[in-house]
């Protein structure tokens, strides 16, 4: 058959909404956005909360669990649900690993590492809290913490309210057969919490911190933040990392003998850590030291790579993805983005996958991402990804595209509001040029997004007359799905990211797999 070549564009960060909390999509200049809204086919999905997977709606969507969505067309429990469902019913205190883990740190220490936050994006501090009061069941007899600080999935500045619960919690459980503290501990987005390989750097810091013992000293996590935040006057992602010492002493140095558990349930952020603990010819960075311990993760967070070897909780098994039914059509597919959404469009998309389905079939290319604070160059490499998209789409050469834009999503994060609106206006002029590239291949283009973020740059207020606070988290409001360039008209009904994956394929030309939740194109 004659198939027109499918462009679905991922506009990361994205979300609408007609409220007004500091919305950088509604007040940027967006006249292509605009227009398409305007003149094609157009609906609002869901990308939050159960359509993708997660326990309830309360629940902010995230770009893990929005590309696995729309990467294949069906929802799976994700990482906060197995983990919540674990725990409740004792299954993860059941596993051999944990078994393992709390028999080696008998006589040694048992350490959680992690994001200490209630986002439910990377972690949640009640799995944390969870397996202290485990632990001490169980006769763990020294537990150390090393917490990183969000600031990003949830209130910029609300790193003290965790650090209270959990310091409470370790108060309550602490006596003379248990001894638990906080270590040490740094902004996410400054130690430890690195991914695709894009700034090694702060993975080394991260080491420095929690493994060797080597940074600036505190005499607690509260003096640490409120230093920083008096010193630099930053969000609580991007404070330095610290080391809580008694008498110049770090407090909980990662030694042999030890169990390590890093308690993040999603991938991207823990991939790294995971290999400095595991490999033992690892030469992103000098260790200094490579403490022999039983190291876990909250999952198995790149099942392809088996990285880590250990894991608590077992992940979705997701199976008969978007891209394995193409390439047993033997369509031809095409995904890029910047270094720091090439993981989405690849392993994600394909089911928290490594590896490709067909080296012939599937082109993969990144674009390295500048190594610089996204606020500062809020256009990131929206240019060069068009250029070499475009530039695929002139050859001919497939079927498929599919490309991600992460500027509403990583400049929204830092809570610049004003950097935000010349990261959605990049978007838009991309969106432009795509649509002339489109037009000249005959192509049919999507435009959606994968969760909301720079719709929503302001906390709700309290008062009126009080001063606005960034909002640096996800939202919970829909995403647009727009089709351009095909004679279609979209089904009303309550839809979601996973629902993308059939309408797609519908497009072009081909029957939806059993299984897949089902198209938005009505039946003409």
């Amino acid at each position: 058959m004659n198939r027109k070549p499918l462009v679905l564009v991922v506009m990361d960060g994205v979300g609408l909404t007609d409220k007004d909390n500091g919305n950088a999509v509604k007040h940027a200049y967006t006249p292509n956005l605009d227009a398409l809204m305007a003149t094609c086919p157009n609906t609002k999905i869901k990308a939050h909360g159960t359509a993708v997977g997660l326990p309830s709606d309360a629940d902010m969507g995230n770009s893990e669990v929005g590309h696995n969505a729309l990467g294949c067309g069906q929802i799976y429990s994700q990482g906060a649900k197995l983990v919540n469902e674990s725990i409740e019913t004792g299954a993860i205190y059941t596993s051999d690993t944990w078994k393992e883990l709390i028999a080696n740190a008998k006589g040694h220490t048992l350490h959680f590492l992690g994001l200490l936050s209630d986002g439910n994006v990377h972690s949640h501090i009640k799995h944390l809290e969870a397996m202290i009061r485990e632990a001490k069941k169980e006769g763990v007899e020294r537990v150390r913490l090393h917490v990183l600080l969000d600031g990003r999935d949830v209130p910029e500045t609300s790193a003290l309210i965790y650090v209270e619960e959990i310091e409470n919690l370790l108060a309550e459980l602490s006596d003379s057969t248990f001894d638990a503290k906080i270590a040490s501990g740094g902004g996410r987005m400054v130690i430890t919490m690195d991914r695709y390989e894009a700034n090694w750097n702060m993975v080394e810091k991260g080491w420095h911190i929690h493994v060797l013992g080597e940074g600036r000293q505190f005499a607690s996590t509260k003096e640490a933040i409120e230093t920083y935040r008096n010193e630099l006057h930053c969000s609580d992602q991007d404070l330095p990392g610290f080391v809580i010492a008694e008498n110049g002493q770090p407090l909980g140095t990662i030694e042999d003998g030890d169990s390590v558990i890093l308690f993040n349930f999603r991938g991207d952020r823990a991939i790294e850590i995971s290999k400095a603990f595991e490999m033992a010819n690892f030469d992103a960075f000098d260790r200094v030291r490579f403490p022999k311990v039983v190291y876990a993760g909250m999952l198995q967070y790149d099942g392809d790579l088996h990285i880590p070897e250990k894991f608590l909780v077992t992940p979705p098994h997701i199976t008969n993805t978007l891209s394995e039914y193409l390439v047993k059509k033997g369509i031809r597919s095409y995904a890029i983005s910047e270094t720091q959404k090439f993981g989405h469009v690849t392993y994600f998309w394909n089911g928290n996958r490594s590896e490709k389905f067909d080296e012939k079939l599937e082109t993969w290319v990144e674009i390295p991402s500048d190594v610089v604070p996204f606020e500062q160059r809020p256009w990131m490499k929206g240019a060069e990804i068009s250029d070499e998209l475009i530039k695929a789409i002139e050859s001919g050469d497939y079927d498929f595209y599919r490309v991600n834009y992460p500027n509403g999503d990583m400049v929204g994060h830092t809570g610049n509001y004003e950097a935000t609106i010349i990261g959605m206006e990049t978007v838009d002029l991309c969106l432009k040029r795509l649509m002339d590239a489109c037009d000249k291949a005959g192509a049919i283009m999507i435009v959606t997004a994968d969760h909301g973020n720079a719709d929503e740059m302001e906390e709700k207020k309290k008062n009126p007359e009080d001063k606005a606070k960034p909002k640096t988290s996800h939202t919970l409001n829909p995403v647009p799905f727009i089709i351009r360039g095909a004679d279609i008209e979209l089904k009303d009904g309550d839809f979601g990211l996973s629902n993308v994956a059939a309408t797609a394929v519908e497009l072009m030309g081909l029957e939806v797999p059993e299984g897949w939740n089902e198209s938005m194109l009505a039946k003409k």
